[in-house]
């Protein structure tokens, strides 16, 4: 490595930071809040850029925090984007910095992302070796699923009030090796829709179904129906899934009721094979309930977008990473994530990556005994110190 890479961050100079970002991200995890309720946590962020020296924005579409740092006098800018909600799931971890909060976890890790980002934003703070503004954005309600903090930012102002040249995120990622990133340029997260589904029928006396239209004879053939949608609607070398999450009908086995919902969860990588789907799901229904003699209701909502890193920056972020950690804990490319996630608006805006963080092995994401590894706080945070610094390099 050349002399001017080893002036950047390099692995291990966070080591000393290990205990305050480990206490922090446990604090977090001990006081969760659901998306659109991050006061509190917006206000320890605030607290902690401002005893740095950052620039410090508050409230920014909902409780997003902002912190800008400028040193030199270059016109480049960057953005760091960490989220700060949690989710509402009864913890089951037993760890002795569980939630406090009944009912509300981080199940997916924001805590950790936070904490990782205001380490890089302590370190950049200390060394200011950038030439140009750093943006770090820590945004509330990702978890929305819709009217998100993401898209409220940007309404609120987000671009034109902290202009950057790109910006960049990650989500840690359990069962991929701790501390090893991964990659992927194009179609990254897919768009995420949903679709609730009110089968109307005729009820009557369980014991009396020629009498009835049963919604719930319908409601499980159509779950059988609806895999046929990716089965046999779209192209083999494209992905897609159609999960149906729930279904409710009745309340006593007796009778039959008058109606059944369904809720859909529908993924994509494409734009077309996202209108595809939403075509084919809505005629499938209509058509399949109608055929056992029932009417039926479809809301039908778009969600978050196709989240689409461009080359050019992924190929930057990748380097940093490799130059950090060594090419062997990097994996480029990384598979396409089914899930999907907010951070596609800043997308559609501005040119950026969204990365992944292995998280080790362990339960996976939304689950009630998932855990934030302490272990990567520093790597990460080390991580967005270097991108920062080599993006606006003096």
């Amino acid at each position: 490595m050349n002399t001017r890479l080893r002036c950047l961050c390099q692995l291990g100079d966070l080591a000393g930071d290990a205990g305050f970002l480990s206490a922090t991200r446990r604090h977090i995890h001990q006081h969760p809040e659901l998306s659109f309720q991050e006061a509190d946590t917006a206000a320890l962020v605030a607290r902690h850029l401002g005893e740095w020296g950052w620039a410090v924005t508050s409230g920014i579409g909902g409780h997003g925090v902002v912190g800008t740092l400028r040193e030199g006098h270059s016109p480049r800018s960057v953005a760091l984007r960490a989220d700060m909600d949690a989710l509402p799931i009864d913890e089951a971890t037993g760890k002795p910095y569980a939630s406090r909060q009944a009912g509300v976890m981080h199940a997916c890790g924001h805590d950790g992302h936070t904490t990782m980002l205001l380490g890089a934003a302590q370190q950049l703070a200390r060394t200011r070796n950038f030439n140009g503004t750093v943006h770090v954005v820590f945004q509330p309600a990702e978890e929305a699923g819709q009217r998100s903090g993401a898209q409220r930012m940007i309404e609120d102002g987000l671009f034109e009030r902290f202009p950057c040249d790109a910006i960049f995120g990650l989500h840690n990622n359990p069962g991929v090796p701790a501390g090893s990133f991964g990659f992927g340029s194009g179609p990254f997260m897919a768009a995420s829709d949903t679709a609730h589904i009110t089968i109307h029928g005729r009820g009557g006396h369980a014991a009396r179904p020629h009498l009835t239209v049963d919604p719930v004879l319908i409601a499980g053939s159509l779950v059988m129906a609806l895999q046929s949608v990716v089965a046999r609607n779209v192209e083999p070398l494209q992905t897609a899934v159609v999960t149906v999450g729930t279904l409710h009908a009745g309340t006593v086995a007796n009778v039959i009721p008058d109606s059944a919902t369904l809720g859909l969860s529908i993924r994509s990588f494409d734009p077309a094979v996202r209108d595809l789907l939403q075509q084919r799901i809505t005629t499938l229904v209509t058509t399949h309930v109608q055929g056992y003699g029932g009417t039926v209701t479809i809301d039908y909502e778009r969600g978050y977008p196709v989240l689409v890193n461009t080359e050019a920056e992924t190929t930057f972020a990748r380097q940093v990473a490799e130059e950090l950690v060594g090419a062997s804990r990097v994996i480029a490319p990384f598979p396409p994530v089914p899930g999907s996630e907010d951070f596609a608006y800043y997308l559609l805006h501005k040119p950026g990556c969204f990365l992944r963080l292995g998280n080790g092995a362990g339960p996976m994401l939304h689950h009630p005994k998932y855990d934030f590894n302490d272990d990567i706080l520093t790597v990460g945070a080390e991580y967005w110190t270097r991108l920062a610094e080599r993006y606006l390099e003096a």
